[in-house]
């Protein structure tokens, strides 16, 4: 298979783990024998400084022509410290996910044997945790009407869902709930929100749709604290995007590090795949920034985008030989430095076959 892939490393620590990546999918791709082409854009602040525009139409016109997006992180302090800046690398993010319909972000929580002890909560909380969390991309605050009243001293952010946006990622979550233990936790609020009470509401109704699947409902706030007393509760959880935003960064505390989450945005046309971690900028050009993250939306990449399960397998596997070998980032108590870590992972990948 020949996979054309779009490669948008973005700011901060995103060059150097999407490196990374790279060795990790050129290793994959000389063990089972597939091409691979590249095409490199521009997104976030560095997109603003070459083009004016975090998400310019060259980098959506690549995008369109790939068949995945590689995508490593945006945001840097000199707009991060300027609440006043009109354009920021933020927008590059949220413009990718609109117009390249991604409205399902999939970010699988899991824990590494070898690593429970890296984990800020007990041991026996978080061995065995293993939950999918489906976040709503492209609606909600993140996308609603927003403004500021009063010559600036009063804002407003605006949460609205149609049904067919709700409808749409519920689908989702149900299919994904038969795939796996069959268990769908809906996080709402709906006691408050009336964007909530319609997320409710349609999940109630297509609840017959799927007799097989066991249904509960959390308010977003018991959520948070169910996620830290008891992880091994959840199988899937689905719920929209600024709740969803919020508990699956709280949820990387459950594996011992941020740097270990992979995510896929799947939807309308090219599917993004992108660690949940940030830009980091305080790390970037260290050495010290954790890529397995991104070496692992790689392994979502092949199994989500080319239903290539063996060849996502073996990055995964990959990456637990690393992390039992010890051969870690200062993150998780190692001395390897980010090129180190990538370098033996792909050579795993390839001398293993």
């Amino acid at each position: 298979m020949k996979l054309m892939i779009a490669k948008l490393p973005g700011d901060g620590i995103g060059p150097e783990v999407i490196d990374q990546a790279v060795k990790a999918v050129d290793a994959v791709c000389g063990r089972f024998g597939h091409g691979v082409s590249y095409s490199p854009g521009y997104v976030g602040a560095c997109a603003i400084d070459k083009f004016g525009d975090p998400y310019p139409a060259e980098t959506h016109a690549l995008c369109m022509e790939s068949d995945a997006v590689l995508f490593g992180a945006v945001g840097d302090p000199k707009y991060d410290n300027d609440p006043t800046s009109k354009v920021r690398p933020e927008q590059g993010l949220l413009a990718i996910r609109k117009k390249l319909g991604l409205y399902a972000n999939l970010r699988p929580v899991e824990t590494f044997p070898s690593l429970a002890d890296k984990s800020p909560l007990k041991t026996e909380l978080v061995q065995g945790a293993d939950f999918l969390c489906i976040r709503e991309l492209t609606g909600g605050m993140y996308f609603g009407e927003k403004g500021r009243l009063d010559n600036g001293n009063t804002a407003y952010d605006t949460c609205i869902y149609s049904r067919a946006e709700v409808e749409r990622i519920l689908r989702l979550a149900f299919e994904y709930a038969g795939r796996r233990r069959k268990h769908l936790t809906v996080v709402d609020k709906a006691n408050v929100l009336e964007s909530s009470r319609l997320w409710r509401q349609i999940a109630r109704e297509m609840e017959p749709e799927y007799p097989d699947i066991q249904v509960d409902y959390m308010f977003v706030d018991n959520a948070a604290m169910q996620l830290i007393r008891c992880p091994k509760f959840f199988d899937v959880l689905v719920t929209e995007n600024t709740f969803g935003d919020i508990l699956t960064d709280e949820a990387s505390c459950i594996s011992g590090s941020m740097g270990l989450l992979a995510s896929a945005s799947i939807g309308e046309h090219t599917s993004l795949f992108e660690p949940i971690h940030g830009s980091y900028p305080q790390a970037a050009g260290k050495g010290i920034a954790n890529p397995v993250a991104a070496i692992l939306s790689a392994a979502m990449m092949f199994e989500y985008a080319f239903a290539l399960m063996d060849e996502g397998k073996a990055i995964r596997d990959a990456v637990a030989a690393s992390i039992k070998a010890g051969v870690t980032t200062e993150d998780l108590g190692g001395t390897a430095s980010t090129s180190e870590v990538g370098d033996w992972i792909a050579s795993y990948i390839a001398q293993n076959n």
